[in-house]
């Protein structure tokens, strides 16, 4: 039984005093209507109304009934509409956590564009690699990469980054290129990542049609932090593994250069996350919605607009 659809059938009924006058105004037909308050009166396990040929009379329990049922459809009519009006200008303050990578190199340059939609939504932006508690934290959404996310948290897809291997310049005067992931034992050095929450490195994944490889790399220098990682790569410490909108201004300018271009890894699933409990606000609606659309909800990451620049020069 559609509830909803059955106490507005039955108020219409009597404030119309027929069934028939009833279905006309809701535009339904009669027996539509009758099984509406049939189903409602067998919910309620009571009658509401006494049926006579001409007109029906409402029962005492039906007439306490009618007072809270148009009481609850007036307040469900009036939170409806705010809604439609918050929707088309959602306002007031939202919280995000985003790693630093997606924050510095897709979220930032793109948000001109949201706030030209949304001019009244104020972001305050997390900027870490650490995950957060959302609750704790007061945080209203997320952006995670990885398949591993908290079961206890709603999580939407919203797009994937592939991941690619870059070097500078000066690593690749002083090591070579690599030809092969098994070149990466021999004499080559990566930059290692490691969870900011558990401290586990990250295996450096290497992907060709059917071939893959998970190397367990040594490295000199590893970091939690994606940032600091792509520094690292800038300052020829080692081959990096890394998402293509991060590096796309180097490798213009030739800070970076790809190695083992047939070779990826990841992709890196990206998901929006938040608490089941935490209220959907519009501002909260609509900033998911935007995130979805600025990654390409189910695709690939399209850049949407000039990349931050790293300060950081490399040696030479």
């Amino acid at each position: 039984m559609d509830q909803i659809a059955a106490m507005r059938a039955f108020v219409r009924v009597v404030e119309a005093g027929t069934f028939s006058r009833a279905a006309d105004l809701l535009d339904m037909p009669k027996p539509t209507v009758t099984k509406h308050i049939q189903q409602l009166e067998a919910h309620l396990r009571t009658k509401l109304l006494n049926r006579s040929t001409r007109r029906v009379a409402v029962t005492p329990d039906g007439a306490a009934y009618y007072e809270r049922a148009v009481a609850l459809l007036s307040d469900l009519d009036e939170l409806d509409g705010s809604m439609t009006r918050s929707q088309a200008s959602p306002a007031g303050r939202l919280r995000v956590d985003v790693p630093s990578s997606l924050a510095l190199y897709a979220l930032i340059p793109a948000l001109p564009d949201f706030f030209a939609r949304y001019p009244d939504i104020q972001l305050d932006l997390g900027v870490t690699d650490r995950p957060v508690d959302l609750l704790a934290e007061n945080v209203d959404c997320a952006i995670r990469g990885g398949e591993r996310l908290d079961p206890t948290l709603i999580a939407r897809r919203i797009g994937a980054l592939p991941l690619m291997h870059y070097a500078s310049p000066a690593y690749i005067a002083r090591h070579g290129l690599p030809e092969h992931p098994r070149d990466l034992a021999q004499g080559h050095r990566v930059i290692g990542y490691f969870s900011a929450r558990t401290g586990r490195p990250m295996a450096f994944d290497m992907v060709r049609g059917e071939e893959s490889y998970e190397l367990r790399l040594p490295h000199v220098l590893a970091t939690n932090d994606s940032t600091a990682y792509l520094a690292a790569g800038l300052a020829g410490l080692g081959i990096t593994q890394t998402i293509d909108a991060m590096v796309g201004p180097y490798l213009e300018t030739g800070a970076l250069v790809r190695v083992l271009p047939e070779w990826q890894a990841g992709p890196i699933v990206l998901h929006v996350v938040y608490a089941p409990n935490r209220h959907l606000s519009s501002r909260l609606r609509v900033f998911v919605d935007w995130v979805a659309e600025l990654f390409g909800s189910g695709g690939a990451y399209r850049p949407a607009g000039p990349a931050l620049h790293l300060p950081v020069r490399a040696p030479g």
